[in-house]
């Protein structure tokens, strides 16, 4: 979930105290009066001093939009996948039917150490992607969206075209989130012979098969790649870090250092959202990307001079997810009567207040997307709004019985309803206590089960272990993406060479086991899974009514009952530097490395 990178970190984070800083952490109350811009990586709690300099790894020490660079940023546009702030790519020309894109890279760009940004750093770059399978660079056969050739131009100038055997609206998005390195220091990280190696891999038989495996297998080792120094081509280059910070500098031969406001970046280390609150708090940050508070957190932290609330839009939703191969989820009526029982705005009041808004209803698309999208029919579709008569008449209807207060299943035997979540997930834990509790009043008994770290339980829920879990849904802009995290690999639907194939539940990672086809009113039997394959190839004019069939579909099957869309909701302290995004403004989904690097902020 990249887009959702910053999101899920930081809703993912456990509570700590503020007393784990360095105690060389001054904040932005540096005595270089103003020159040193304070805030926190969002992607990377816990920073790893042993980390490499390596924008793949996980815990790497390049700092996305600080010192770690892509082709281009997203803007965050509610419909269109394909729109950019420049990056290492000055600007570029699309294919009118997206069969490929052409980048011109920065005139005059150079890496910190003095080299030239060229076009075999990205060609190299593309290689690495190659090794790590993103997904406009991945090996498997007939994959949607793949590159199908790079070529070299000139030197400022790279011509990735896709592979229009299956096509796909996601592939310049996929070439532009790429993170680009320096080919003089990353060359011996994948084999001279990449290329014939590729080339073989994109053939039929044994011999491709076993070139895939050879770039597979160079994953690891890219992983592990560790430069010596940061080499940067980015606004700053890292300068040193210890457990509580990590210190950038300018780096003088950023193709934009003229604009580039603060001399100096200090990422402070943190591993719970109570840490950034204290950040917060006392002062010490210039800017706090999307982080949960609650609401007495909130008012101290605006009692605090300078400190100031933006907040944006949020390409994604929280939902309680079902996996249908569990009695009695697999009933749709019972489905329906949660939905009936639980009042979002209550749940979002306890959970989210600050970050989130109740969602409206079940669509798999976000309020406002939905808005464009859907139009007068939005308004059409079944709200689910708190009526415990219509959930009794569900539950009555999927055989469900009452004895003494409770709900039991339909043979009389007690019905346990369990929700699991990641204990580091403040807000997700809160929401689920809150929906636990709705339950238990209205005769269902509920509890939460909370699972120890988000890796494991995504796992877990990949394996069919939860009943019920939640789940981040409606992760525009495309609508391919948003409609994947319904019907998508989680739910059956895998997309093998152009051919939507559908897996049973329990198989090839299906959790949530919805049916093959659904009968949707209004629209008749549908296929969800190959409706959403079409999405990822069809013209703009068709994908509105593919959306508006799904969404039907998924409000009247409910694979899963949508909670609250979240509010990009960032913190600024205006004591120190001006030019922050406003509210709105489609910067608020991009690191404050970003707006660094375009030029926004100045000392003040």
């Amino acid at each position: 979930m990249k887009r959702v990178a910053a999101v899920v970190s930081l809703l993912s984070l456990a509570a700590v105290t503020v007393t784990a800083c360095s105690s060389t952490s001054t904040g932005g109350s540096s005595a270089s009066g103003g020159g040193l811009y304070t805030t926190i990586d969002g992607d990377k709690p816990g920073l790893d001093v042993n980390g490499p300099i390596n924008p793949w790894h996980p815990k790497g020490n390049q700092f996305k939009g600080f010192n770690a660079m892509k082709l281009g940023w997203t803007k965050n546009t509610l419909t269109d996948p394909n729109q950019f702030y420049p990056g290492i790519a000055a600007s570029w020309d699309i294919a009118p039917d997206n069969s490929s894109i052409t980048l011109h890279l920065q005139p005059n760009n150079k890496w910190s150490d003095g080299t030239p940004v060229t076009a075999e750093d990205v060609k190299l770059s593309i290689a690495l992607a190659y090794t790590q399978g993103s997904t406009a660079f991945s090996l498997d056969p007939g994959a949607a969206g793949a590159a199908s050739d790079v070529e070299v131009v000139d030197d400022h100038t790279v011509k990735i075209s896709q592979d229009m055997s299956n096509p796909a609206v996601t592939f310049v998005r996929g070439v532009m989130d790429s993170f680009v390195v320096p080919a003089h220091i990353w060359k011996d990280a994948v084999p001279a012979n990449f290329w014939d190696t590729l080339k073989a891999a994109r053939g039929e038989g044994a011999e491709a098969e076993k070139a895939r495996a050879e770039i597979t297998a160079q994953s690891e080792k890219v992983l592990a790649f560790a430069p010596a120094k940061d080499v940067s081509a980015g606004p700053y280059v890292l300068e040193r870090m210890n457990p509580g910070e990590a210190l950038l500098v300018k780096n003088k031969n950023f193709y934009n250092v003229a604009k580039v406001g603060p001399d100096q970046v200090k990422l402070l280390n943190y591993t719970g959202n109570e840490q950034i609150w204290n950040y917060l708090i006392s002062g010490k940050l210039d800017n706090a990307p999307f982080t949960a508070v609650p609401a007495d957190v909130m008012k101290r932290i605006g009692q605090t001079p300078g400190n100031a609330v933006v907040k944006g839009f949020s390409p994604v939703s929280v939902a309680m997810a079902f996996n249908q191969s569990k009695k009695p989820y697999d009933n749709i009526h019972v489905r329906r009567g949660l939905a009936y029982l639980i009042n979002r705005d209550e749940v979002t009041k306890i959970a989210s207040p600050e970050g989130g808004t109740p969602a409206l209803t079940t669509t798999g698309i976000h309020q406002k997307p939905a808005e464009e999208w859907l139009g007068a029919e939005l308004g059409q579709l079944e709200p689910y709004k708190l009526d415990a008569a219509k959930a009794e008449k569900e539950f009555k209807e999927a055989g469900l019985k009452k004895t003494g207060g409770k709900w039991t299943l339909p043979d009389g035997k007690p019905w346990k309803f369990t929700i699991n979540v990641p204990a580091p997930f403040s807000d997700w834990v809160s929401a689920a206590k809150a929906v636990t509790s709705q339950l238990n009043e209205a005769g269902v008994s509920a509890e939460v089960l909370t699972t120890a770290d988000y890796p494991l339980y995504l796992s877990e829920l990949s394996a069919g272990k939860y009943d019920v879990g939640f789940w981040l849904v409606a992760l525009g802009p495309a609508p391919y993406n948003i409609y994947q995290r319904l019907y998508g690999a989680s739910n059956g639907w895998a997309n093998l060479g152009g051919k939507i194939k559908h897996s049973a539940p329990g198989k090839d990672g299906n959790w949530m086991g919805s049916p093959e086809t659904i009968d949707v009113k209004g629209v008749g039997k549908i296929n969800p899974g190959e409706l959403t394959a079409k999405l990822n190839s069809a013209p703009e004019a068709e994908q509105k009514a593919i959306v508006g069939q799904l969404a039907k579909a998924a409000n009247q099957d409910l694979p899963v009952i949508q909670l609250w869309d979240y509010v990009n909701t960032q913190f600024i302290n205006t004591n120190r530097f001006t030019g922050f995004p406003e509210n709105e403004s489609d910067l608020l989904r991009q690191t404050s490395g970003v707006w660094l690097q375009l030029g926004m902020i100045k000392k003040k």
